[in-house]
């Protein structure tokens, strides 16, 4: 597959050197840790909403949903279900969990979970960000860098230096702002590259009419009601992508430090709800373009049969599937087409490496050299130090995608369950804090570590229940223990605003009285709407 043009490199060339000077700029205005991690929270919605779109729209996302809707079995647009959660979780965040982060004026959202438990849940919440976030960066590096490699030819060890070493030296300078609007440009490359895939596969096809009516027609189907995920071994079901989906999207957009810390770079609680409003209607239809992009691969492949022939294939033979959009860009786009192509995966790429990587830099300087400092750093040692443990990270995910190789295959087809584990016992822990007055960090912890333990069982003992349920599952295991540590008089547990790293907070209905000036409980009738408009929209497909 490697027929790149020169022309096509300056291409790729110009839009990483692009990307490096423009976070060099950025640094001049950064002077300590909040400007560095937070941006000096001015950052306005537009950006930060884009930004968390570019990094939910990854390169595993980019290839893996064509194939998914072109060739797996049992594939299609059932896909989409999955978007259904997010309009709804948002209003959970938008109404709740947000305005009582933004209270605070944290940086790492862990803190909270001090504030409102002790330390050991807040370092075991922030340990095990650091560990998993870590171990998936370098597994994505690992798995972009061989696409990267079978499409351009240049070797593994030069491509994870190329995705990695130009995302980190951007991070290392430009910090959050650097993320956000590297992400924006990004995004902006990777819709334009989509849409010009998409109208090309539009003319092959000779018009959507005949797109529709070539594709195999159990694609097309949208919805699946006919099956619940408990047993029956259908992970793609209605009711567990919406339940499951709405767990898992609650949890990484309001409790996972790698989305939550761009959130907390707005201006106020208004920009912050703007950002998560315009995710809500925004994700949606880009999901839906690069779903009907695999739509287009499938009937492309059908009219032209010698295409699949162009895949590299795995040891017993297959088709690499994933491997077709990247194939199609370089056989039928234009010379300098193609570069941009290639940008557009590497911006996929990127947007999601530069934000876990300020997110882990974040996590290690809020939750451990801040935290258990004995004496305060000055402005510029802290602005230093934090562009240090970036480098560190970077670094360290870096040579664990040279590691990775003999648990990599596995580890990819599992990549979402293992987020699924613990996504729905995280979001159990914050829920806690935010509902009972008496919290008891062991309980948190206990409730934490049995939720997953729970599905970890369901996993190797009952895979026919969809990894979906996890989430709610996980919740639902690990709120239970926390209610028991509330309603226990055992233990005679009393919450006593004066414990160390404890501080009384008021309800978020307050704060949104007090403090916004937008009525975001009549704004999130519009994300009501647009699941419904979208139930509609999949129902007719």
């Amino acid at each position: 597959m490697a027929h790149i043009s020169v022309v096509d490199w300056w291409v790729i060339g110009t839009y990483l050197f692009g990307l490096m000077a423009m976070a060099v700029w950025l640094s001049r205005t950064q002077e300590d840790r909040a400007d560095y991690y937070v941006g000096g929270r001015a950052i306005g919605p537009w950006p930060v909403a884009i930004s968390i779109l570019a990094t939910q729209c990854s390169t595993n996302s980019i290839l893996g949903a064509p194939a998914f809707v072109a060739f797996a079995a049992g594939g299609g647009l059932v896909w989409l279900q999955y978007e259904l959660a997010l309009p709804l979780a948002m209003i959970g965040l938008m109404l709740v969990l947000m305005p009582m982060l933004r209270q605070l004026k944290l940086v790492s959202v862990y803190e909270f979970i001090e504030h409102r438990y002790d330390l050991k849940t807040r370092l075991l919440l922030s340990g095990l960000f650091l560990w998993v976030r870590a171990f998936a960066t370098a597994v994505t590096v690992y798995s972009i860098a061989i696409v990267v490699d079978l499409i351009t030819g240049i070797g593994f060890f030069w491509s994870v230096v190329i995705l990695g070493v130009f995302t980190v030296v951007y991070d290392v300078f430009g910090g959050i702002k650097g993320v956000i609007y590297s992400d924006v440009i990004q995004m902006l490359i990777l819709v334009a590259v989509l849409v010009i895939l998409f109208f090309i596969l539009l003319t092959d096809a000779g018009g959507f009419t005949q797109l529709i009516h070539t594709v195999p027609e159990e694609r097309l189907n949208a919805l699946d009601f006919a099956h619940h995920g408990f047993g029956d071994g259908q992970t793609f079901a209605f009711w567990p992508m919406l339940f499951g989906g709405l767990f898992l999207y609650l949890a990484y957009y309001g409790c996972d430090q790698s989305q939550v810390q761009r959130e907390l770079s707005t201006k106020n609680i208004d920009t912050t709800n703007q950002s998560l409003l315009i995710n809500g209607l925004l994700r949606f239809p880009l999901v839906l373009l690069y779903c009907f992009v695999g739509v287009g691969i499938a009937v492309f492949a059908v009219n032209n049969p010698e295409f699949l022939n162009l895949l590299p294939t795995t040891e017993n033979g297959t088709p690499q599937y994933n491997l077709a959009v990247p194939a199609f860009m370089i056989s039928e786009l234009p010379i300098g087409l193609v570069g941009l192509g290639l940008v557009a995966l590497f911006a996929a790429a990127m947007s999601s490496l530069d934000s876990v990587l300020n997110s882990l830099s974040a996590t290690t300087m809020e939750d451990f050299v801040v935290r258990f400092r004995s004496s305060p750093l000055s402005h510029q040692q802290e602005l230093w130090l934090s562009r240090l443990i970036t480098v560190i990270w970077g670094t360290i995910t870096l040579t664990m995608a040279f590691f990775v190789g003999d648990i990599a295959p596995t580890v990819l087809e599992a990549i979402n369950k293992i987020g699924s584990l613990a996504n729905g016992s995280i979001l159990a822990v914050f829920t806690g804090a935010l509902v009972f007055k008496n919290r008891h960090g062991l309980f948190a912890c206990f409730g934490l570590v049995l939720g997953i333990i729970v599905n970890g069982m369901l996993w190797q003992l009952a895979p026919d229940i969809s990894w979906l349920w996890w989430n709610p599952l996980g919740f639902f295991v690990t709120l239970g223990v926390i209610s028991l540590g509330h309603y226990s008089s055992v233990f005679k547990l009393e919450f006593n605003p004066s414990n160390s790293g404890q501080i009384t907070l008021i309800s978020s209905q307050d704060i949104l009285n007090d403090h916004a000036n937008i009525n975001w409980y009549v704004q999130s009738v519009w994300l009501i709407a647009w699941f419904f408009a979208l139930l509609g929209l999949l129902w007719i497909l």
